[in-house]
């Protein structure tokens, strides 16, 4: 595609109107690809091998609001799932009425990641990470990214 990947338009279709359905037909399968489109908010992803029959019947599940994931793609995906590091539990309540979202924001900036980064990584725009940075730094009352830092650790947002 010119101008964007599949991932950022789907993203964006789904920005514009919560209510369109995607399947996504392409040649990659790897785990990221797939990942990635469907946190973007595809609910179908099949690979260009697929047939006429394979895709009608991926449209027509699609728009009944299920998923449809090639068979080569959900075995690759349970795999990658199980295989991959195990998720860390989320603090009972986040302090200072952060988001879910903007509590990632701030981990992954104490990871070190630049907003660029976190775009790419979470799927979203560097505009929407900036949002996210700003609305972050005035609940929590930090002027700048190194402040937001030392609360993450003294919260136990992050760990050592």
């Amino acid at each position: 595609m010119p101008r964007m990947d599949g991932v950022e338009a789907t993203r964006r279709l789904r920005e514009r109107d919560p209510a369109v359905k995607v399947v996504v037909l392409t040649t990659y399968a790897d785990d990221r690809s797939v990942l990635d489109a469907l946190r973007a908010g595809a609910l179908g992803y099949l690979t260009k091998d697929a047939g006429a029959a394979e895709i009608q019947q991926a449209l027509h599940r699609v728009a009944g609001g299920q998923a449809a994931l090639d068979p080569a793609v959900q075995l690759h995906l349970v795999e990658a799932i199980a295989d991959g590091p195990p998720s860390e539990p989320a603090p009972a309540s986040l302090p200072d009425g952060l988001t879910p979202r903007e509590a990632e924001v701030l981990t992954l900036i104490a990871a070190g990641l630049s907003n660029a980064e976190i775009a790419e990584r979470l799927v979203v725009s560097e505009a929407t990470v900036k949002s996210h940075v700003n609305h972050m730094l005035a609940k929590i009352g930090a002027r700048d990214r190194a402040q937001a830092v030392g609360y993450a650790y003294r919260h136990g947002l992050v760990s050592r």
